[in-house]
């Protein structure tokens, strides 16, 4: 499926001590919500802060809006408004109350909308403290505050790092909803890209995946195309022997087998005794990630 990028990205590496960061070419597709899959330590992080230029020493090209480069980005204030971030660690300042973390978004942020930023945090029921320091909040209302500021902003791009992660499951729900609303209240002008290390409970706002292990792009299509892409097969031990040669990943048990196999080589396992069924993008994902992590290499 052809798409128009909001972001685009060439040649784009970071380096550490004993990890790499190689993306070849990177596309967020403009107006849908993209998930960056992987587990803790793929690379994540390291990516959305390059994109959101809270990381600049890396080496690359990027382009945002099918227009502006990463020094665009930096040096024109109205390129840099319209996209939002939320990020891990210390995004607010220890000693920062409510009060001061909303002031300084409203001097940081031209779009910033004090009224709205209100009403998002009393949705969210976020305690309605001023003199209350941020850092004496739950994880979860941090993180709910986060995602606050940026909605309360006038942008055409989230960015968001771990969402779900700190958050309860009817919140999860919750921030899926924030997410569609968001993405429809501008007929498919805005876009969504937020990172995960467990897509299950945000697979139903999800329309792009890009899974990432060891610091590279492994996986990556709009969920339908993957799930057309594999398949799901179950059968019993006794064809398990000859149905591993074909599985892309499996799993077993005394009484048989259940894996991902690549559609193209279902017609491998005619003559056994197995079943289909379409996956989740959740089975799709822990395959490609077992395949391609070293948590499971030399096995």
């Amino acid at each position: 499926m052809e798409f128009e990028s909001v972001i685009h990205g060439e040649q784009i590496e970071k380096h550490y001590k004993g990890f790499s960061l190689i993306v070849p070419t990177l596309d967020i597709p403009k107006g849908f919500a993209t998930a960056l899959i992987g587990e803790n330590g793929a690379g994540k992080t390291t990516l959305l802060d390059i994109l959101a230029g809270i990381r600049l020493d890396y080496k690359g090209k990027l382009t945002f809006f099918g227009k502006y480069n990463d020094q665009d980005r930096e040096n024109i204030p109205d390129v840099k408004d319209r996209i939002g971030y939320e990020g891990t660690g210390n995004y607010y300042l220890p000693a920062w109350t409510l009060r001061q973390g909303k002031d300084v978004q409203k001097l940081l942020f031209p779009s910033f909308d004090e009224k709205r930023y209100d009403e998002i945090c009393d949705q969210l029921a976020i305690p309605n403290e001023p003199t209350k320091k941020i850092t004496d909040l739950s994880d979860g209302n941090q993180m709910k505050l986060k995602l606050a500021g940026v909605l309360a902003r006038e942008t055409d791009l989230l960015l968001l790092d771990e969402p779900a992660s700190p958050l309860d499951p009817l919140m999860r729900d919750k921030l899926n909803d924030m997410i569609r609303s968001y993405l429809l209240s501008k007929e498919g002008q805005r876009s969504v890209l937020f990172s995960t290390h467990n897509i299950a409970d945000m697979e139903s706002v999800t329309d792009y995946a890009i899974i990432v292990e060891n610091g590279t792009i492994v996986e990556q299509g709009f969920v339908e195309e993957l799930k057309e892409k594999y398949t799901v097969v179950k059968g019993e031990k006794e064809d398990e022997a000859a149905a591993l040669k074909v599985l892309y990943s499996t799993s077993t048990s005394t009484y048989g087998f259940e894996g991902l196999c690549l559609s193209e080589r279902l017609n491998e396992l005619a003559g056994l005794k197995v079943v289909t069924e379409t996956p989740t993008l959740s089975q799709i994902c822990v395959a490609v990630m077992k395949q391609n992590s070293k948590l499971y290499q030399g096995k």
